[in-house]
């Protein structure tokens, strides 16, 4: 399994290649998987001493995001119970950090990203483990992590490799990262490279949907009038209102049925908009139509943003103003 080897043989130098493993291994599920991720921690932890790589507590707010983002959702549920669990037991498994490569005296998060979220949430210090380590150790860290906990979706796999890839990454590197062949790597960035980024950010995770189901998908929207077809679905409030599963099956069984055509039930521009900062400290639920427009804040800087925003309202206004009369 991918998090066995991960700082013996992943962090330990800096490599454009790591171990290739059985994709069988994080195929897992249910109580097997979990008892051998109770053990694989238990082996991380005793190791990590072993090595002398000490665990120790740092302030949430000197962490900074990876670099690299891999989710297209807050799994604000899985967050919830996880911060149930470390509020009455404590942190059990620590994060992994590296020095920050541009800041003196930050922190770059490589994985726990969730768990780091919660510390800040609940005021506490979180556990971690300080390595100093390149890109390319940390996005092979970062991605066999996740890889490893089967936590990331088939769509988000397949948008981590394209971010990777245009970054500069090495396909090599990126098969390490998310413990693939050449094959499914292909086939993962046909699907993000061909699929319009707004058609996956409106899906989100989509975690119960697998490969074969998206590249139905790409083989339908790449055709150029389905994907305006698929601009008025999206709008209509049995896609907004769905889960992010039966949104994209929604979808894809309106674009199969040539014949249906969707009936728009809620204005294109009344539709919500989400947005949250990589640091999990703001969050926004933004809905805007012709002659409305509200922003719904939440989270630890709500209540200091929103009245930042409020004391400078007409200055930002007047920003607007003269922006728009230089554009016209």
């Amino acid at each position: 399994m991918a998090r066995k080897n991960l700082l013996a043989n992943v962090m330990a130098a800096d490599t454009d290649k790591a171990p290739k493993e059985s994709r069988a291994d994080y195929a897992m599920r249910g109580a097997s998987r979990s008892m051998k991720m109770s053990i694989d921690d238990m082996v991380e932890s005793a190791k990590r001493l072993v090595d002398g790589e000490t665990i120790i507590s740092l302030d949430p707010d000197l962490i900074d995001a990876s670099f690299v983002n891999d989710r297209l959702s807050a799994d604000d549920d899985e967050f919830e119970d996880l911060k149930k669990s470390i509020g009455q037991q404590g942190q059990s498994t620590p994060i992994l950090v590296r020095p920050h490569p541009d800041v003196e005296g930050r922190f770059m998060i490589v994985f726990g990203h969730r768990r780091m979220r919660v510390a800040r949430a609940l005021g506490i210090q979180v556990r971690a483990v300080v390595k100093s380590m390149e890109d390319i150790s940390h996005v092979i860290a970062q991605g066999q992590e996740n890889t490893a906990r089967a936590d990331l979706s088939f769509i988000e796999k397949a948008l981590f490799a394209k971010k990777l890839l245009d970054m500069g990454q090495t396909k090599e590197t990126i098969m390490s990262a998310l413990t693939v062949d050449s094959t499914l790597l292909s086939r993962m960035l046909a699907v993000s490279q061909k699929v319009p980024i707004r058609f996956i950010e409106e899906i989100g995770a989509a975690k119960g949907i697998g490969r074969d189901r998206w590249e139905d998908f790409k083989k339908l929207i790449v055709v150029p009038a389905n994907s305006k077809r698929a601009d008025i679905i999206i709008q209509e409030i049995e896609f907004i209102d769905a889960p992010s599963n039966e949104r994209f099956e929604f979808l894809l069984s309106l674009l199969q049925s040539k014949g249906i055509k969707p009936r728009r039930t809620k204005p294109l521009s009344a539709k919500a908009k989400n947005w949250e900062d990589a640091n999990g400290r703001l969050k926004a639920s933004i809905k805007s139509s012709n002659k409305a427009f509200s922003i719904s804040l939440t989270s630890a800087d709500a209540g200091e943003f929103g009245n930042f925003l409020s004391e400078n309202l007409e200055e930002l206004y007047r920003s607007f103003q003269a922006k728009k009369a230089e554009e016209n």
